[in-house]
Order: structure tokens, then sequence, then C-alpha cells
């Protein structure tokens, strides 16, 4: 059975833009890309000392499980030379599960919804411009909801480049 996920994807390192958008291909090797956001120029949020993120979100419909998915998600950022060192520190790609489906999943190492989603502008936003009606199934609320209601005080702007993504 397929299911639709919103996966954020993120990068402060390198050719940010590029990072983001080669991501979204390998994830398409594995699972059906259907929308992706735009790119959006970000503060960066938990650890200040280091450069700006571009971010994004992008659909997929997928027939993996949320702990599979998960796995594909750690492969692209490995695949991508991503380091895990300082938290919420710099990285060339940052892939998270924000929603798969209504599903809620309360693991050890994978929390869905995204734990801090419904407080983060930088996740909204693409969030918002591809899927507004979809619903955090622990809140209740829509994506425009959840981001009219954010207090998230970073900046958040569109980048003027086009994905070239479905």
């Amino acid at each position: 059975m397929s299911i639709v996920a919103y996966i954020g994807v993120g990068s402060n390192m390198g050719d940010r833009e590029a990072n983001c958008l080669k991501a979204v291909e390998l994830l398409g090797r594995t699972v059906r890309v259907l929308r992706l956001s735009s790119l959006f120029y970000t503060e960066p949020v938990g650890y200040d000392d280091q450069d700006d993120f571009i971010n994004a979100v992008a659909s997929v419909e997928t027939d993996l499980g949320p702990q599979e998915l998960l796995l594909l998600c750690r492969s692209v950022e490995d695949e991508m030379g991503r380091v895990r060192t300082v938290r919420w520190g710099p990285r060339t790609m940052d892939l998270d599960i924000l929603l798969y489906g209504s599903v809620v999943v309360r693991e050890a190492d994978l929390i869905i919804p995204h734990p801090r989603m419904a407080e983060r502008k930088f996740v909204l936003a693409p969030l918002v411009e591809i899927a507004p009606d979809a619903v955090h199934p622990v809140l209740g609320r829509t994506a425009a909801a959840l981001l009219a209601g954010v207090a998230d005080g970073h900046t958040v702007l569109r980048c003027e480049k086009k994905s070239g993504m479905p």
C-alpha cells in the first residue's frame, strides 16, 4: 500500500541549492517524488554559529515503512557526505520525515510527525507551499494553520531559483 510522506530537505555546506536538488534526485531512485517546494533561504535554528540553510519539502509516494524510509533518508545523507558531529550543526544534507500519511510513530530513533515541525517556519513555509491542507495527526491542524500560528522569528525567504522538480 502506497503512502504519501513529506520529507524536509536542508543544506548549509557547499552548493546548498545543488545539494538539496541532488538529495531529492537520490530519493527518487527509490520513492516516487510527487512535488518539491521552492527552495528557501533560512537562518539556522538551535546552533547559530554556522552558515544559513537552504530548505525545501518534498512529497513522496512510497511503499516503504517508516523505518525503511528513515534508512533511505540516512543513506542519502551519507552518500552526500553528511558527518554527524554537532547537534543542529553544519551539514551537507539533512533529511527529516515530517509526516507519513496520518501515521504516528514514537520510537527511540524515529518520531513522526517530526517533533518540532509545528514550531519551525523553515519547515512549515515550504510544506504549506505544496500541501497547505496536510494535517498534523497529533495536533489535528493543517500545515497552513500551524504556519499562521508559529512564533518562530527566524528569517525564511523563498529563493528566486526554481527547483526544476515536479
